[in-house]
């Protein structure tokens, strides 16, 4: 708490800190501003973790010690630290909005306390989600990468998702937007734009690329324009991780380029010979311009590049050929003599029913036998039941008994409780359980099984086929004893 004013200070003085901003907002407004409290660094409601040399019966707070790994990972604390000389602080740490607090509020005061220095700034995405929110395989929602990997390419899906979703928001994914994406930014708008270039470039060209030379057309001044200006504006939205905006000024250059094939018609311009070094201009500034998109998609996509420099002849370890500035157009290279759609165009409603069919659940949805229900009873019938919190400390098979489990818990009472339960078949590997959390009624009259006192009853869900039990968990920061109701 007593670095309240410290943090609050930093994020004043640093405004670029936490990005989107509203997430900062967020954090002073739901957590800084009511009242920061002290947090403990230790736990020991749990075993779990790593203990603290001088009482082992403390284990490190999981927060503090994830949030460390940054810099222990990089041998801060240790004999060797020269990657944490090197790399700390952190340009950016990227992170999921849901564990902002952690960054932005106990993550620097961590640093602070250590006299260390913050990472410059820290960036919290968002979440994809569908139309009627969280993707679940309940709601028949889920989409799954691996699938749209396999029938549309990786490029296709890591595209979409920098340029459709806008960053640092949640963005909603649906398959009608999905392959309208491929269909007309990727297939139409570059895929044509390629397609056409190398098809003119063998027919007017025989196949060779000529040298780029600038305003030889009156259109090819505004085209360098546009380019220089979006590779400009490229590379401080990079700088910004505004990734969807960078790609709208990659698709500047890209709808221009079409627009310039339109202004110059080239196929006009290879009936006289008198114009020949403006068509051989137009070839080379359409294959400047897929050059240098090529470049500009790399951090994107990962194969369309390279299928790009492939088909206009050009060398991807080439030095020379990935030059990131408009007129670096190397000349006398060969292209293809044949060129390969890199994004075919899709059936709409062919895709769209595929992968909503991928979306919906393989078996119908089950439901509740009504037979299994049970007659209606008052609130103060279920009130009097007495359920706690309790800590699994041991388990271990009832001799005798195929069936029961005997767990030792710490429920909050002055010493241990036993309970046995019926669920061995469903917990071949019982000892994992050891330090879990679950919610046990320890107000039952005891009752013996098996020559074994049962002190309660812990509470566990049945699949509605019959065939699976579960023991009901509940969060490891609640406190042994704690009362559910």
């Amino acid at each position: 708490s007593k670095y309240t004013d410290r943090l609050l200070k930093y994020y004043d003085e640093h405004p670029d800190f936490v990005q989107p901003a509203s997430r900062k907002t967020e954090m002073i407004n739901n957590f800084i501003k009511p009242g920061l409290e002290d947090l403990a660094m230790s736990r020991t409601s749990f075993n779990w973790g790593v203990q603290i040399p001088s009482d082992p019966k403390h284990v490190v707070y999981v927060w503090v010690d994830a949030l460390l790994n940054y810099i222990t990972a990089l041998g801060y604390g240790s004999n060797d630290h020269a990657l944490f000389d090197k790399y700390w602080p952190a340009n950016v740490q990227l992170i999921g909005k849901e564990i902002v607090r952690f960054h932005i509020i106990y993550w620097p005061i961590i640093l602070m306390a250590l006299g260390l220095p913050l990472p410059k700034k820290i960036y919290a995405h968002g979440w994809l989600v569908m139309k009627d929110g969280k993707m679940s395989k309940s709601k028949g929602n889920a989409i799954y990468p691996d699938m749209i990997v396999e029938r549309y390419g990786l490029d296709a899906l890591r595209y979409y998702l920098m340029r459709a979703i806008p960053f640092g928001n949640d963005g909603i994914f649906t398959p009608e937007d999905f392959i309208d994406r491929i269909n007309y930014d990727l297939a139409n708008d570059l895929g044509n734009l390629l397609n056409r270039t190398i098809a003119m470039i063998n027919k007017y060209e025989d196949g060779i690329l000529p040298a780029f030379k600038p305003d030889v057309t009156p259109f090819d001044q505004d085209l360098g324009d546009v380019a220089q200006a979006a590779l400009a504006q490229y590379h401080k939205l990079m700088d910004e991780l505004r990734f969807s905006d960078a790609l709208d000024q990659v698709w500047k250059i890209v709808s221009r380029a079409n627009k310039y094939i339109d202004e110059t018609e080239p196929w006009n311009l290879a009936k006289d010979p008198a114009k020949k070094d403006q068509l051989d201009a137009v070839m080379a500034h359409l294959a400047e311009s897929l050059r240098l998109i090529a470049l500009l998609i790399q951090p994107v996509m990962t194969h369309a590049p390279l299928q790009i420099f492939g088909q206009l002849g050009l060398d991807h370890e080439n030095d020379d050929h990935k030059l990131v500035q408009w007129g670096a157009l190397p000349a006398g290279v060969k292209v293809v003599e044949q060129g390969t759609p890199i994004f075919p165009r899709l059936d709409t409603d062919e895709e769209v029913a595929y992968i909503k069919s991928k979306m919906t659940p393989g078996t119908t949805k089950a439901t509740v036998d009504e037979k299994t229900r049970k007659s209606e009873i008052e609130f103060k019938q279920f009130d009097k039941s007495e359920i706690r919190v309790a800590e699994i400390l041991n388990v271990e098979p009832v001799k005798g008994a195929d069936k029961l489990l005997k767990f030792t818990l710490d429920a909050g009472d002055e010493g241990t409780r036993q309970i046995l339960s019926g669920i061995r078949e469903f917990y071949p590997d019982y000892e994992k359980l050891k330090g879990k959390k679950v919610m046990a009624v320890v107000n039952l009259k005891p009752r013996k099984l098996k020559g074994e006192m049962s002190e309660g009853m812990l509470l566990s869900a049945e699949s509605l086929d019959g065939k699976k039990i579960t023991l009901l968990e509940v969060s490891e920061n609640l406190e042994n004893g704690s009362l559910v109701g």
